[in-house]
This record gives structure tokens, C-alpha cells and sequence, in this order.
């Protein structure tokens, strides 16, 4: 199935997940009054800093101030 997914969209499965978990934070942060934290625990972080950390490493902005660019 990995190597299904990699000929489908040229990305691991890992970074499949991680393009998915990104763009539902993004629309949650951007739509949503969820506190950082409620929104890393509702897509299966166990730990909120694993969140932030994954989350800055793939748009360059914490979950916080992607929100008050939104605001």
C-alpha cells in the first residue's frame, strides 16, 4: 500500500499523514476558537509541543501565529 501511495502521490506515507494533519489544523485554527492544545489532542497528538514542533517545521509558523494571521 506504501508503495501504491508513493506512485500516487509521489510522497511517503509519512508525509501524507503529516499534509493531511496539517491542512485539518489549518482549517481548525483558522475557523475554530479551539485553544492550540484541543486541537493537537483532537487529531491524535499525544503531546501538544510534538504538535507545534510538526507544525512549524512544515509552514514556518507556530499554530499560534498562523492563527492571528487570521485574525
Amino acid at each position: 500500500m506504501s508503495r501504491l501511495l508513493k506512485t500516487l502521490t509521489g510522497k511517503s506515507t509519512q508525509e501524507f499523514i503529516h499534509e493531511k494533519l496539517i491542512q485539518l489544523a489549518k482549517e481548525k485554527l483558522s475557523t475554530t476558537g479551539l485553544s492550540v492544545n484541543e486541537i493537537a489532542y483532537g487529531l491524535g497528538f499525544e503531546h501538544p509541543q510534538s504538535f507545534g514542533k510538526l507544525f512549524k517545521k512544515k509552514t514556518e509558523l507556530t499554530p499560534l501565529e498562523f492563527r492571528k494571521a487570521f485574525n
